[in-house]
């Protein structure tokens, strides 16, 4: 049998100890802040089935999702006819019944209809778990991927999208992030553009291409929304729209004109209208939430599921994609059965802003503490002498481990620096006697004989 050299699966990646210790710091700031605001933690699971996911992304998600395999033979239940075609999409259906979950929402929508009978509404919940995308794979952009959800289903506040801007506003600046802007939009008011310039119809792709305005340009905008079925009278309509430029406010007063002949446009705006005054309503005492939010026409989220308020988040400091989005869902549980309950929700991309912070070197030093005392081991003896002063560290809170076998000091020390531990404990024949430890700070090269009791102190206070 010839040796496979170990590989990892494309857009996907390990992670280090010293890596787990950041991105738990990510998962724990965004987790407090959700609790802060009255949202509680589910987990649903890694797969679900695959007629829960399709057509609830539009096509191009649904290209998208990782459909698993039935197990054994799974082309044994194909019909002969379609064996035939060798087309692998024409007999999904037969050969797939489960797929990875794409997202967070779906599964969470699937959940609320499932458990509608043992939830208070309105439910407001928080998820941090991995999904997976079909991909391909380039910088800020993985096939797997952490997501931190949070959502709340049966109230029809757009006091709840204020504080989902509020959310990110502290969550991100809790993470360190000093730069960033928060982007809202309607669907209601892309509803209303469509039918202004007479394409109601083609509402998705309308907002599919000029989503991707700040990806392929104006230019590439008008080419896909000419191949889409738009004609260049209805371009010139867009444009204005599309480069809508000033305050939110002017650019609500123009769109206010813009849509004067549409209620379902004007019932978005006069939306944004209150989650702004709302935001500000809630700042009001507190000066250290300052949200940089800008009402961004183009912003369309391409998924078919949103029906009002649209976020997304980017920060100014990396070039880096969305670290954000999500928005409002009215019909989305109606999909499994159960109807008029609306929802809303946003999600934060984990690892982007894993990269975000990385890359700014914004992860606090004590993030990254892990053992902070190393005991040496000389001899038996000495080992032996070791464990009770080892317990007593740990029971003190203080994380330390005794070096698991006699070596030469050397060697000790080594390994003390690759784990970055700041405190060697040495143990000889001085140390048993006098019962003073001598404690050597690896930073510095000092060292001094103390007691148990005092290195626990001085450990602690550093």
């Amino acid at each position: 049998m010839s040796n496979i050299k170990p590989s990892l699966a494309k857009g996907t990646r390990d992670f280090s100890p010293q890596e787990m210790v950041k991105r738990n710091f990510i998962f724990d700031t965004v987790k407090a802040v959700f609790r802060k605001y009255g949202y509680a933690e589910i987990q649903t699971p890694s797969m679900e089935n695959l007629s829960t996911l399709t057509g609830k992304y539009g096509d191009e998600g649904d290209k998208l999702i990782f459909k698993i395999l039935n197990s054994g033979d799974y082309l044994s239940k194909v019909k002969p006819d379609l064996l035939a075609q060798a087309n692998s999409n024409a007999m999904i259906s037969s050969i797939s019944e489960k797929a990875l979950r794409y997202d967070l929402t779906v599964p969470f929508a699937r959940y609320v209809v499932m458990h509608q009978n043992d939830i208070s509404l309105p439910f407001k919940r928080f998820q941090v778990q991995p999904v997976w995308r079909a991909d391909r794979p380039q910088k800020g952009r993985y096939r797997e991927f952490y997501q931190c959800d949070v959502d709340v289903v049966g109230s029809d506040s757009l006091l709840n999208e204020a504080e989902f801007i509020l959310i990110y506003q502290e969550a991100l600046s809790n993470l360190g992030l000093k730069d960033f802007t928060i982007k809202i939009n309607n669907r209601k008011i892309l509803t209303g553009i469509a039918e202004v310039i007479g394409k109601p119809e083609l509402i998705i792709d309308m907002t599919v291409a000029i989503d991707k305005l700040d990806k392929i340009g104006l230019d590439g905008v008008t080419k896909e929304l000419i191949e889409r079925g738009f004609t260049a009278e209805d371009i010139d309509k867009l444009k204005p729209v599309i480069l809508l430029e000033g305050s939110n406010e002017q650019k609500l007063n123009s769109l206010k004109t813009v849509l004067a002949t549409s209620d379902t446009g004007l019932s978005g705006i006069s939306e944004i209208e209150t989650v702004f005054d709302y935001v500000n309503e809630l700042i009001k005492s507190d000066s250290s939430l300052k949200p940089d939010v800008e009402l961004d026409i183009t912003l369309a989220r391409g998924l078919n599921y949103y029906t009002g308020c649209i976020f997304e988040v980017k920060t100014n400091e990396v070039a880096m994609g969305s670290i954000g989005g999500g928005g409002r869902y009215d019909d989305l549980t109606g999909m499994f059965g159960l109807k008029g309950l609306t929802g809303v929700g946003v999600s934060f991309g984990a690892d982007r802003i894993y990269d975000v912070l990385q890359e700014l070197n914004l992860f606090p030093e004590s993030v990254a503490a892990g053992t902070k005392v190393l005991i040496s081991n000389f001899d038996a003896a000495a080992e032996r002498y070791a464990l009770p002063i080892l317990q007593q560290l740990r029971r003190a809170e203080v994380a330390a481990e005794l070096y698991p076998s006699s070596a030469k000091l050397k060697k000790q020390m080594s390994y003390a620096d690759d784990k970055h531990i700041p405190y060697v404990i040495l143990i000889g024949s001085d140390e048993m006697e006098t019962g003073l430890l001598t404690l050597k700070d690896m930073q510095s090269g000092q060292q001094q004989k103390l007691s148990a009791e005092a290195i626990i102190e001085l450990v602690k206070a550093n």
